[in-house]
C-alpha cells in the first residue's frame, strides 16, 4: 500500500522498537517511570513552559487543554478548519459544555483585527469569550505555517482580552524543521501546548501536553477521570525519546517528498490546483471535469494507494517516514488513471 492518508500511519522503525526493550519501567502516575518523567521534561522544555504530561494522543491534549481552560458554557474561538471542530466528533460540546466561534481565514490563520471583533464584550446574555486555540501547522490549509510575528501578535490580543490561550501542536516540528524557529518561541504566547509523536516522528501511540504546573495537575485530573491514565507508559515514552533523537531533522525529507509531488501534480489534467506547501501536507483541488474526491479515492485505492477525502473535490496527500519516490510514482500514476478512466 501506497499510504498518503495521513502521517498517523507511520509505523514504528525497528531501531524505534528496540529502543522500549530494555527501558526501565514503573508506574507513570506515581512518577516512577524513567522515559516517561524523561521525555515530559524534555517537552516542557522543548516549549518553554513549566511541566508537561503524557497523554495517548493528540486529541486528547486539546480536549483536555479545552477542559482545564474553560467552564461550560464559554465559548471558544478558532478557524473554522480546526481540528477541533472537523475530526474531534464534537468533543468540546460533548466533554466541556463548550460553544465554538469559528473563524472564516486565509491558510488557517487568524489576524489581530479578526481575532478583536471575535470577542465579546462581557454580557449576561452572551457566552463568555475564553479561550484561544491555534493550530501550528494548519492541517486542512495545507500544512501552512503561521509566521512567529503573527502568532505571536494574535496570542498577545487574546491575553489582553483575558482569554487563554492553547496551541495545537500536532505538526509544531515540522514547523521548527521547515523554519529554523525553534517550537518554543511559536509556543511563547501561550498556555499550554502539545506535540504528536504518532505523525511524522513516527510512533505507534502518544503526545506530550505542557503548562505551568496548576495547568498540568488539573490535566492529570482529567486524564484519570477520562479513563486515559496509564501504567508502564516506558514501553510507549522510549520510542518518543528514540524519535526526539533520531526523526525531528528528518522530517526535511518529507517536506521534500511534498514538493516533489506537488509539482508533479500540477502537470495532470485531473488536477485543478494544490495549495502552497510548507511542510508534509499536500492539498489539491480536483478538476470539475474528472471524478469526485470520494470516487477519485475509491479508484486510488484500487491500485493500492491512500488519499484523504477533504472536500467534494479535494484531496489531501500526507508525506511521512513510510513512503518515498517510489510511493510518489505510484500516487501519479493512479491519478494519471483515473482521469483515463473518468
Amino acid at each position: 500500500m501506497h499510504d498518503f492518508y495521513s502521517d498517523t500511519q507511520s509505523r514504528p522503525t525497528r531501531a524505534m522498537r528496540e529502543a522500549a526493550l530494555d527501558t526501565p519501567l514503573g508506574d507513570e502516575r506515581h512518577d516512577a517511570d524513567p522515559a516517561t518523567l524523561e521525555l515530559c521534561e524534555r517537552v516542557a522544555d522543548m516549549l518553554g513552559m513549566e511541566t508537561a504530561v503524557f497523554l495517548p494522543s493528540g486529541t486528547m491534549c486539546n480536549e483536555i487543554a479545552i477542559a482545564v481552560h474553560t467552564r461550560p458554557g464559554d465559548e471558544v474561538i478558532c478557524t473554522r478548519e480546526s481540528h477541533i471542530i472537523f475530526a474531534e466528533s464534537g468533543g468540546p460540546a460533548a466533554l466541556s459544555g463548550v460553544m465554538m466561534h469559528p473563524i472564516d481565514c486565509e491558510r488557517g490563520m487568524l489576524t489581530q483585527q479578526q481575532l478583536a471583533s471575535a470577542i465579546r464584550p462581557r454580557s449576561a446574555h452572551a457566552p463568555r469569550s475564553r479561550l484561544l486555540v491555534a493550530e501550528q501547522t494548519a492541517n486542512l490549509a495545507g500544512g501552512a505555517i503561521w509566521p512567529l510575528e503573527q502568532l505571536n501578535s494574535v496570542a498577545a490580543v487574546a491575553k489582553a482580552a483575558g482569554l487563554a490561550t492553547h496551541l495545537d501542536g500536532a505538526r509544531l516540528l515540522n514547523a521548527q524543521v521547515a523554519t529554523g524557529v525553534p517550537a518554543a518561541a511559536y509556543a511563547r504566547g501561550f498556555d499550554s501546548a502539545w506535540i504528536a509523536f504518532t505523525k511524522g516522528l513516527g510512533c505507534p501511540v502518544g503526545a506530550v501536553l505542557a503548562g505551568s504546573a496548576d495547568f498540568v495537575e488539573n490535566a492529570w485530573l482529567l486524564k484519570r477521570r477520562w479513563g486515559g491514565a496509564m501504567r508502564q507508559t516506558g514501553v510507549l515514552t522510549a520510542m518518543c525519546l528514540y524519535a526526539l533523537d533520531h526523526h525531528v531533522e528528518r522530517l526535511a525529507e518529507d517536506h521534500a517528498l511534498a514538493q516533489s509531488i506537488g509539482a508533479r501534480l500540477l502537470d495532470l489534467p485531473i488536477i485543478a490546483r494544490v495549495l502552497p506547501i510548507e511542510t508534509n501536507i499536500i492539498i489539491a483541488d480536483l478538476d470539475q471535469q474528472g471524478p469526485d474526491a470520494r470516487e477519485t479515492s475509491r479508484l486510488l485505492r484500487e491500485k493500492n494507494v491512500t488519499v484523504t477525502v477533504v472536500g467534494h473535490r479535494r484531496i489531501r496527500i500526507v508525506t511521512h517516514l513510510d513512503v518515498g519516490p517510489v510511493d510518489a510514482d505510484a500516487l501519479i500514476a493512479g491519478l494519471a488513471a483515473v482521469r483515463r478512466q473518468s
